[in-house]
């Protein structure tokens, strides 16, 4: 397998860590700025030609990058390379559950129709539809990934909590999906090998649940005493927490454990955060 990753982001990291110690699996990728000969420089603002010349030899594709107001970067400056990479075999587009937007709490799953409320998911769905026409008019496969908020090692509640950040914001019937890092990527491994009739995944764990509840729990893990609960009425969030907060929804994750045959490692965040805080160093 020869990886290329557009965006070698936390999540790819993650991924590659997934292969580590496979000699017959290679990873390159690209970096806003590199400094090894595996990442690539590529800010998404012009095209490349070391980027292209690795997709010559790429057997698997995953965009992690962004969309801006056009789509994606990487489809519009490489559709070319990637529509005659001779050996490219699978895209992977990591997408969000934002795109269903606001449920009041009600299940969604791939089938739900998309209704996106924030300029973020609005993107994501055209960048969707972009990836789903390039997979039409090239035979390539693609599959599209939607994401809830990702959590793992050095990226958790148990870090805001100790670095004093984290605040337990309470708004009545509000719920997130949650998915832990290595649980991405042990079902874009899964998806790389396992073809099947579907374009869409959600990748989530099994429980939505408050957030204020996850931040307890986080806690009680560390023994400090939780920040004290802040009615959302009364709290001061950034634009981006707020768009968090303004949908509200439970996503399904059947087609992920059912057609791609992906069995969670941390189901709950409970699973998720115990396991991250068993691995620490202690002291």
């Amino acid at each position: 397998m020869n990886l290329f990753c557009f965006g070698y982001s936390y999540t790819a990291v993650a991924l590659a860590r997934h292969f580590a110690g496979r000699p017959d699996v290679a990873i390159r990728g690209t970096r806003r700025s590199a400094s090894t000969p595996a990442m690539i420089p590529f800010d998404g603002g012009s095209p490349s030609a070391d980027v292209s010349r690795a997709l010559q030899t790429a057997t698997h594709v995953l965009v992690s990058i962004p969309p801006d107001a056009q789509h994606c970067p990487a489809l519009r400056w490489f559709a070319g390379d990637l529509a005659k990479a001779p050996a490219l075999t699978w895209v992977g587009y990591l997408s969000t559950v934002g795109v269903y937007g606001d449920r009041q709490g009600g299940w969604v799953d791939e089938t739900t129709p998309v209704d996106p409320r924030s300029e973020r998911a609005r993107r994501r769905v055209v960048a969707e539809g972009a990836w789903r026409a390039f997979g039409a008019a090239t035979g390539k496969r693609v599959e599209i990934f939607r994401l809830p908020g990702i959590y793992g090692p050095g990226r958790s509640m148990l870090d805001s909590l100790r670095d004093g950040t984290q605040k337990r914001i309470v708004k009545g019937g509000q719920v997130f999906n949650r998915i832990h890092v290595d649980d991405i990527a042990g079902a874009l491994a899964r998806a790389m090998t396992t073809p099947t009739q579907h374009l869409v995944y959600n990748i989530t764990d099994d429980e939505p649940a408050p957030p204020q509840d996850v931040v307890a729990y986080a806690a009680r893990l560390l023994g400090m005493q939780p920040p004290p609960e802040m009615p959302f009425d009364t709290a001061t969030l950034s634009p981006m927490a707020a768009s968090f907060y303004a949908e509200n929804k439970r996503v399904r994750n059947a087609r992920m454990a059912g057609n791609l045959g992906y069995r969670l490692r941390y189901p709950t965040y409970r699973d998720g955060l115990a396991a991250i805080f068993a691995a620490e160093p202690s002291g």
